[in-house]
């Protein structure tokens, strides 16, 4: 049986989306998975009482004080030991058998560094159209049976993995390193920066076209103003001038398309 990664959620307040997760995480992992969760000191105090509450069998750290997401998630990497894992937004909602199917489509190629799943809001993983987000759905686990029942899995490569829920296996990141805190600050941009570091160490991206979680976005560590800025954008192409003409190469030609349409032709009539 192949070993699961370890699940770690980085957490700052957005208590209802965190219940939400924690709930799904619950419902479709059992205690089949390690999990740990990582509070960024948040200042709302529901959290606390989510995590007491919903948290028996993780591992739970919370830290003094707020270092931002890049952090946060650096530390997830190194409380996973020597095992790979799956960084997992609080504001996203799993379902189905996702953390074995992202572990089988690890196991199918070792120079696989990175995967997506398909989401709603998920930029080139979205579904049902490419790059536009759509609200949570009302039921997830409709949309990853219907990724499930879609031929395949074809585990179709990407130009970079999407940061709310991404494998990362441990051979890479101990090759490459982790986020670079010092250049991405509190977020955005750390996780294409690593995917392009991992590119150029002749690693792989790929989508997890069988698995579905869905994902709010901008719940979490969003209200801090964590966003698309230019400062982590110029530095990201400073680092990677290639990167804007990569992804825009993978939209104009759109790969996924007949993907797409095959799962939403498994969908219920109601929610195609």
């Amino acid at each position: 049986m192949t070993r699961l990664p370890v699940v770690v959620i980085p957490v700052y307040n957005a208590a209802a989306q965190l219940e939400r997760c924690l709930d799904a995480v619950v419902r479709t992992l059992g205690s089949t998975a390690s999990v740990v969760v990582i509070d960024d000191a948040s200042t709302d105090p529901a959290v606390q009482d989510l995590l007491a509450s919903h948290c028996a069998g993780c591992t739970v750290i919370r830290q003094p004080e707020n270092r931002g997401f890049v952090a946060t998630a650096n530390r997830g990497m190194l409380e996973a030991g020597k095992r790979d894992l799956v960084l997992l937004n609080s504001d996203t909602v799993p379902a189905g058998n996702w953390l074995e199917r992202i572990a089988a489509c690890a196991a199918s190629d070792s120079r696989i560094a990175s995967i997506t799943p398909f989401t709603n809001n998920g930029e080139i993983a979205s579904l049902p159209m490419l790059c536009q987000a759509s609200p949570v759905p009302g039921d997830p686990e409709a949309w990853a049976l219907a990724c499930r029942q879609a031929a395949g899995p074809d585990y179709p490569e990407i130009p970079t993995g999407v940061g709310f829920c991404m494998y990362m296996r441990r051979a890479c990141i101990d090759r490459i390193g982790g986020f670079d805190e010092s250049a991405f600050g509190r977020g955005y941009g750390e996780e294409n920066d690593w995917c392009m570091r991992a590119t150029a160490d002749g690693w792989r991206h790929v989508l997890a076209d069988d698995v579905f979680v869905a994902h709010e976005g901008n719940a979490s560590f969003g209200p801090l103003g964590l966003g698309p800025g230019d400062a982590a954008m110029r530095k990201l192409l400073e680092r990677h001038p290639g990167y804007l003409d990569l992804v825009g190469d993978f939209i104009r030609r759109d790969p996924l398309a007949d993907i797409r349409q095959r799962i939403i032709k498994r969908l219920p009539r109601d929610l195609a």
